[in-house]
């Protein structure tokens, strides 16, 4: 691996629980996870800091999170800025924290991943999460990202003959992975059979095929190495490949709706940049908002066929154990969906599996994991790869 690139070093991680924040605003809910990734790395000081999220302005009615979240942790005067991209909000702020600390501009940078889904409630709600969407020819027919996932899953199942029973798999391990997560939303495995007794969300997919939206925050310090501690005694989680990667916004603009080429050609290029290949992966965070994004994306990273992602849903290929075990620690499924946060949890979530941190949830000898955003139906895609 090239040793400029490898030299970004995850220094510190924090996080608060993902759920239903109802009493806590969202400077309270960011300054817990940033305070914890503080204290984490022993005094070192960011020069920027980066925030993912998406709905602050409307749901939350705050713009310039930058100003409120350096003051609220006692950074004023350290730059602070947005970084927005749906739902792939935070992958994309850890993007903008990895470049500013590998260029040489800073030697410390703070990515932080916030959203208080539940600052706005009832049909309101699904008019801002319609704002990842095309506006004029996708929001504006009344699509939501919902309802589209549940029409391109629709199109998946006849176009490909996919086993509709088969898709239990993705959530059934999210949920097995879940249950001994203290930070996930949902912290109980699924039942036998309750996967075919779930209601309908949209068109066919039912309740188990949706990952819940809900409030979060993450935070990680990213670092050159040569400006940790002396004495540092923490194993070394290095962003030794990234990408972000954008394809059209509108489905009807694309060459084929179920060929997600921006996460195609993000994790090429991400593992291009590590000098890896998909195999050498220990683990997989992938963006499973629903269970179309989870063939989709291990279609898209080349662990399956198009068409034929569906096939892997089962506990010996994708479990803890597995061959390329994915949503370690519940992904988006049972850990929860924060929207903007989502891709911090994800890489705090990989930087505990590979410092041998992740208890219950460890894949054994995890050495080098991969971690992809994804922003809507893959209009824009950030993939990292990590290592130690």
């Amino acid at each position: 691996m090239d040793s400029k690139q490898a030299d970004v070093v995850i220094a510190g991680i924090g996080q608060i629980p993902v759920g239903e924040h109802w009493n806590a605003s969202i400077r309270q809910m960011a300054a817990g996870a940033i305070l914890a990734a503080l204290a984490d790395v022993k005094g070192l000081r960011p020069q920027v800091m980066y925030i993912g999220n998406m709905l602050a302005p409307t749901a939350s009615r705050q713009a310039n999170l930058g100003a409120l979240l350096t003051e609220v942790v006692g950074l004023t005067g350290v730059e602070g800025l947005t970084v927005e991209a749906a739902d792939a909000s935070g992958g994309a702020a850890l993007r903008s924290g990895y470049l500013a600390v590998l260029s040489g501009a800073v030697d410390v940078a703070l990515v932080v991943g916030v959203e208080k889904w539940t600052d706005v409630i009832g049909p309101e709600s699904e008019t801002y999460l319609s704002q990842m969407l095309d506006a004029d020819f996708e929001a504006a027919q009344g699509l939501t990202p919902l309802s589209l996932a549940g029409l391109l899953f629709h199109r998946y199942l006849q176009e490909y003959g996919a086993d509709r029973k088969a898709f239990a798999g993705f959530p059934e391990v999210a949920h097995a992975n879940g249950a001994t997560n203290p930070n996930a939303m949902f912290q109980k495995a699924m039942g036998e059979g309750a996967y075919l007794r779930a209601a309908v969300a949209a068109e066919v997919l039912n309740l188990f095929d949706v990952a819940p939206y809900a409030d979060g925050a993450a935070a990680l310090v990213l670092a050159r190495q040569s400006a940790l501690p002396k004495g540092w005694d923490q194993p070394l989680v290095r962003i030794v490949g990234s990408s972000l990667v954008t394809d059209t916004l509108s489905i009807h603009d694309r060459h084929a709706p179920l060929a997600w080429d921006a996460a195609r050609l993000s994790v090429e290029r991400a593992c291009r940049s590590a000098g890896i290949l998909p195999k050498d992966l220990d683990f997989f965070e992938y963006h499973d908002a629903t269970s179309l994004h989870a063939a989709l994306s291990l279609e898209a990273a080349g662990f399956a066929s198009q068409g034929q992602g569906w096939m892997l849903a089962q506990p010996e290929v994708i479990g803890l154990a597995g061959q390329i075990p994915v949503a370690t620690f519940g992904g988006l499924k049972a850990r929860g969906h924060p929207l903007g946060a989502t891709g911090v949890y994800q890489a705090v979530e990989a930087v505990l599996q590979l410092r041998g941190a992740a208890g219950a949830n460890q894949v054994e000898g995890a050495r080098v994991g991969m971690i992809q955003s994804v922003g809507g139906m893959a209009a824009t895609v950030a993939t990292h790869i990590l290592a130690t």
